[in-house]
């Protein structure tokens, strides 16, 4: 009994950081580099000029990022890159957190976005009751289920998470708005309108 309890904390444990970790690396990374920025910065400014500029750190920080994105996106950098990708999915631990981080910023922002089908799901045949989610996939061969299937993202409100189900095509009703605009509306539990 104690030893399938221990077990099962373990587990929990466990996914939770798998949950955590990626967000909370993100916030420390950025935090981190605004105060070694603004710390930078504001020595820098107030030797040259004797006064402080308040947001300077922040303003620098955004055109960093940016600079970081252009520079990923050029010939030149895309080598580094490339090889940065390879080694981080080689190691084990990181290759978990990693690739998950990555594969949820690039479906909201990068070029193969994926939160883009916005539709309403029925949740029962015996109901009325229908979810707003995201089809996100829809060849699901790979998992060995048939096209009649398609993967659909069900965002929480007030949270930046939800559930993956599969569900079949004909509980899914497709949603004509802007998915950015469905997002907001879910998000916000129903409080922002959809323009």
């Amino acid at each position: 009994m104690k030893k399938g309890l221990t077990k099962r904390l373990v587990n929990y444990f466990l996914k939770g950081l798998l949950l955590l970790a990626p967000i909370t690396i993100t916030l420390w990374a950025i935090i981190e580099l605004f105060n070694l920025i603004d710390g930078l910065l504001k020595n820098l400014i107030v030797s040259v000029i004797g006064k402080e500029i308040p947001g300077l750190g922040f303003v620098v920080l955004l055109l960093l990022i940016s600079a970081i994105g252009y520079l990923g996106s050029t010939i030149i950098f895309n080598p580094i890159v490339t090889y940065f990708d390879k080694l981080m999915v080689k190691a084990p631990l990181i290759k978990i957190i990693y690739t998950s981080v990555k594969d949820l910023v690039s479906a909201f922002v990068g070029q193969k976005k994926r939160f883009t089908e916005p539709v309403l799901v029925k949740i029962s045949q015996d109901s009325n009751l229908e979810k707003i989610g995201f089809i996100t996939n829809k060849d699901l061969s790979i998992i060995g289920l048939p096209n009649e299937k398609v993967a659909v993202y069900l965002p929480h409100s007030y949270a930046w998470s939800g559930n993956l189900f599969i569900v079949s095509t004909e509980h899914i009703t497709k949603i004509v708005a802007s998915p950015t605009e469905v997002m907001k509306f879910v998000i916000s539990a129903g409080v922002t309108n959809i323009e």
